[in-house]
């Protein structure tokens, strides 16, 4: 008996040892789960590692498979993002926008349903640039949405990174230029600004925003509040008949990048 107590005591002490390490650290059984962060994820991976200074996320088709309407006023607050070929970004936070809707408006390049080489943009995945030559010189740039030749313009942007570059690329780009130095309100606010600004020209019609290497859409970075939307006229379609007179043109009140200000809209607004 006294011989089986002494194997006995020997066997527990054994198992004792086999659970603690010497530093009495308890290890756990097979059968419990343990604790802590997968091998796998790295602290640079790791959701428990992330910070305010990640990059943010690039916006996808989820976002800009909507209709115009709707998507128009989304792209509001978004930070539109150009890299150059020297690897130069350039961030402008989008302040104005206008919507197209299709074959029923009479101001869309797509009225009527009408296809043609240079608009196909519009009728291509949503997210899909449509960028079109006006006036001989200048380019603007477009969105495709939802909706069979249904679109948004983007008119103005807010300028936040890379504007010593938006001001020599506008510099050089405009047509007469007296050699003054453009104020910062005045690289982008416009949609022909907005594209010399950037360095968007024909070569950017029909690329896709949610996977080109040059041009994307990101998060906007969170703001305490949600800015007032004012919903006015679009401008420059006065042949459109009544559809010159509707409200498919948003901007952010109050911002001093809006191209255009329509104080009418801005009251009932407030109403």
């Amino acid at each position: 008996l006294s011989r089986k107590l002494g194997l006995k005591k020997q066997r527990l002490l054994g198992a004792e040892q086999h659970q603690c390490p010497p530093d009495g650290t308890p290890t756990p059984s097979p059968k419990e789960p343990r604790l802590g962060l997968p091998n796998a994820l790295s602290p640079q991976r790791s959701i428990y590692f992330s910070s305010p200074r990640d990059p943010p996320a690039r916006l996808g088709l989820d976002f800009f498979n909507q209709p115009a309407v709707p998507l128009a006023r989304a792209f509001l607050g978004q930070v539109l993002v150009r890299r150059l070929d020297d690897g130069t970004e350039l961030r402008g936070r989008i302040v104005e926008t206008e919507a197209y809707l299709g074959p029923e408006d009479e101001a869309a390049h797509s009225r009527g349903g009408r296809q043609t080489p240079r608009n196909r943009g519009m009728f291509m995945k949503p997210g899909t640039l449509y960028v079109y030559f006006i006036y001989g010189m200048y380019f603007c740039m477009n969105v495709s949405s939802q909706g069979d030749g249904a679109c948004v313009l983007l008119r103005a942007l807010e300028p936040l990174g890379g504007l010593e570059t938006m001001r020599q690329l506008r510099s050089t780009s405009r047509k007469g230029s007296t050699g003054r130095a453009l104020k910062d309100r005045e690289l982008c606010s416009g949609p022909s600004k907005l594209c010399q600004a950037l360095a968007i020209d024909k070569s950017f019609d029909q690329r896709d925003l949610t996977t080109d290497k040059a041009v994307w859409l990101e998060h906007s970075p969170p703001g305490p509040r949600e800015p007032a939307v004012v919903a006015a006229a679009r401008v420059g379609i006065g042949n459109a008949g009544e559809w010159a007179q509707k409200p498919l043109r948003f901007y952010v009140q109050g911002s001093p990048w809006v191209s255009v200000v329509d104080r009418g809209a801005e009251q009932d607004t407030q109403v």
